[in-house]
């Protein structure tokens, strides 16, 4: 028998879209790099390498990938929530829309689960013990704010069904309304001033990037059609598709560069510190059309891309990589700061951000850092195995799944991580709040209401196997 890596990698069926778990693992990859090579460590803090040298912001236009992380999520939730469909039993619905809530959350939400409760008793621990100044201040700070991501791809699922039917009756229009949303709330925000308008945009902007996954799934992008199994272009219709693209990618750069050039948009696509706008937090019609022309380029690629993943190799480094890939997403801050306070604790010389010293001593922490990461995936990785469910083991039988009390589970998890990730964990017994939709939260109670939340969608998609 070979290994567990070698055995699913050749189990894989020949219809199954390779390229989507190549973008998965490479969208995690590039923002864990990043974060990596962002990070502007000194005694006294964590800054931002971009605000040291911000000459190297035009990078994000390259590095900003999380907008492809979330087109393929759309083109798994759409292929995952169809599949359920067709094999529920008669007058299900309820239960099929828990059971696909489960299924979907369930890699995401216990390695999560995980990685709140272990640091969570870490800074417990440290706060009683009379710690959490300096660099382990600042890290019980920073490692929850990766968290955002798991909030809006919490939010993403659960509108996936909704916003599925949308797309089957409109298509195009339909990402064109969320997408007209998404200018309509910026346009209220600069030209009219309207206060707080700016947040809905979380919700436009991220689930009309998630809509161009929906029209993947169907071969509306235009890549799709006439693309064989074996990576090479069909006959006829394969060529032409690739237009549709190109135009995509085309219009998305011109549209985002003339919006920074004339707007009132910054050059970063990610947050800069002391910043009065930024493209990220909370996303801009500017972040949506980067998201457009990276969404277009990954689709010129496809071709290529399949081409490389038939050979057995490449295929298994994809396979292995994505059943880790979000225990080391998680965990990735933890070792870049342990990197860190290993070498104040080492005395080990740390150059200024951005010196020669500094560049010249980045492989050495990169690799470090990629070192201690994979030491924690191996602690923590089977917390990333989904248990068997109902959408693996069959679909609950008509009742006996809760799709409302699933939603109420997905939503307090929503807002539990979202909370997490702007409070953090220092002052964990000195009550800190951040504000979360007008509303102060304490890392206690989000760290509360993630737990419920994911006990409510357990609960909720489980059931009476049918098969």
């Amino acid at each position: 028998m070979g290994s567990p890596v070698r055995v699913l990698a050749e189990a894989t069926p020949a219809t199954r879209d390779r390229y989507v778990d190549l973008l998965r693992v490479a969208s995690l990859g590039v923002v864990v790099l990043g974060h990596w090579m962002m990070a502007a460590v000194t005694p006294d803090g964590v800054g931002n390498l971009l605000a040291v040298v911000p000459a190297l912001q035009p990078l994000t236009w390259l590095l900003q990938v999380m907008p492809v992380f979330f087109f393929v999520g759309g083109f798994s939730h759409a292929l995952s929530y169809r599949s359920l469909l067709r094999k529920r039993p008669e007058g299900s619905a309820d239960s099929v829309y828990a059971a696909f809530l489960r299924a979907r959350l369930q890699r995401l939400l216990r390695p999560t689960m995980v990685f709140v409760l272990v640091w969570g008793a870490a800074a417990l621990l440290i706060q009683l013990l009379g710690g959490g100044g300096g660099l382990t201040g600042v890290t019980l700070r920073l490692v929850t704010q990766p968290l955002w991501f798991i909030g809006i791809y919490l939010a993403m699922v659960a509108f996936t069904p909704p916003l599925l039917r949308l797309h089957e009756r409109y298509g195009w229009g339909a990402f064109a309304g969320l997408a007209g949303a998404a200018a309509a709330v910026d346009l209220l925000r600069f030209a009219a001033g309207v206060p707080y308008v700016e947040f809905l945009n979380f919700a436009f902007v991220w689930l009309a990037v998630h809509q161009l996954g929906f029209l993947r799934a169907d071969g509306r992008l235009g890549a799709g059609p006439g693309l064989r199994a074996d990576g090479r272009l069909g006959a006829g219709p394969g060529l032409r598709p690739l237009r549709r693209p190109a135009l995509l990618a085309g219009a998305g750069l011109v549209t985002a560069v003339a919006l920074v050039a004339f707007g009132p948009y910054p050059l970063s696509m990610v947050g800069m510190p002391g910043e009065k706008v930024s493209n990220m937090a909370p996303p801009t019609l500017a972040l949506l059309c980067h998201g457009l022309w990276l969404v277009g380029a990954v689709e010129l690629l496809r071709a290529p891309a399949a081409r490389l993943l038939a050979r057995p190799r490449a295929w298994r480094t994809v396979v292995a990589a994505n059943g880790v890939a979000m225990t080391a997403f998680l965990w990735h801050l933890t070792a870049m700061l342990g990197v860190y306070g290993a070498m104040l604790a080492l005395d080990a010389p740390l150059p200024g951000p951005a010196t020669a010293g500094w560049w010249a001593q980045t492989p050495l922490r990169l690799a470090a850092a990629a070192v201690l990461t994979a030491g924690l995936v191996a602690a923590f990785r089977t917390f990333e195995r989904p248990a068997p469910s109902s959408a693996t083991a069959g679909f609950s039988a008509p009742g006996t799944g809760s799709g409302l009390l699933a939603a109420l589970g997905a939503t307090l998890c929503l807002l539990g991580v979202l909370g997490l990730s702007m409070v953090g964990l220092a002052g964990l017994l000195e009550g800190r709040t951040a504000l979360l939709i007008a509303v102060p939260v304490s890392a206690p109670a989000a760290v509360a209401m993630t737990l419920c939340g994911w006990l409510l969608v357990e609960r909720a998609g489980r059931g009476r196997a049918v098969r």
